[in-house]
């Protein structure tokens, strides 16, 4: 398989790597631990775990590119910003 039309770089491999684990990790928490029923979070919305890492995921996107606008490429505060706003999300949405 040629996989030459995308840099892959370890960083790339790494950040492919650990959505598929976080994945891995979700859907053996579901089948070893039943969610249940969806819970109303802080802004009213019915979110499930797979709804909050999703939200997570796309927030430290987010986090991640306005860092890069403001900041500069250093992201290693973003990476923490993000851990932060991802167990916020799990805790209180």
């Amino acid at each position: 398989m040629d996989l030459s039309w995308m840099a892959w770089t370890w960083q790339t491999a790494t950040f492919f790597g650990v959505i598929a684990g976080l994945l891995v990790a979700m859907t053996v928490w579901e089948v070893m631990r039943p969610g249940g029923a969806p819970r109303d979070g802080v802004l009213g919305l019915r979110t499930t775990r797979g709804d909050r890492l999703f939200i997570s995921l796309l927030g430290a996107a987010f986090i991640h590119l306005a860092w890069l606008g403001l900041v500069g490429p250093n992201l290693a505060w973003a990476l923490g910003l993000a851990l932060v706003y991802a167990l916020c999300v799990f805790r209180w949405v």
